[in-house]
């Protein structure tokens, strides 16, 4: 049996984030314990290595989710942005794989994780969802 992919998600609004976890938990992800401070989850992908993090960009009245990003970017965790502010997220595309712009259902989350670990692993075989914005030049060739 194959080994379910870890997310990591960073997400001040609890109820956001718990509603997440549980939609993605069901749909076969593993998902780390949730954090809202960019420390704790750095030092959570440290200890864990998740597959792919799903990062809001306005942390507790500041905008961590960027540096954050950064910061993962460094230690090889894509991110993707899940933000109520999409021009920030793509003026940050240089940090991150995508972007899912607040607001988004739980099935939008699910649709979109899918497709980046997809793309993440080089196939190109599921549709892009209508609401990602993907930043291309950071995921690899697909032939």
């Amino acid at each position: 049996m194959e080994t379910p992919h870890t997310l990591l998600i960073v997400e001040d609004e609890i109820l956001t984030a718990i509603s997440l976890k549980s939609g993605l938990e069901d749909a076969g992800y593993q998902v780390m314990d949730l954090t809202s401070r960019p420390g704790e989850a750095m030092a959570a992908a440290r200890e864990c290595n998740p597959d792919l993090a799903l990062v809001n960009i306005k942390l507790y009245g500041r905008n961590d989710g960027i540096a954050l990003a950064v910061e993962l970017k460094a230690i090889g965790v894509p991110v993707v942005f899940i933000s109520g502010q999409p021009r920030r997220a793509t003026a940050a595309r240089s940090v991150a794989v995508g972007s899912l712009a607040k607001p988004y259902s739980v099935d939008d989350m699910v649709q979109a994780v899918a497709y980046l670990l997809a793309r993440l692993a080089g196939d190109a075989s599921l549709p892009c969802p209508k609401d990602l914005e993907v930043f291309d030049e950071d995921l690899p060739e697909v032939a």
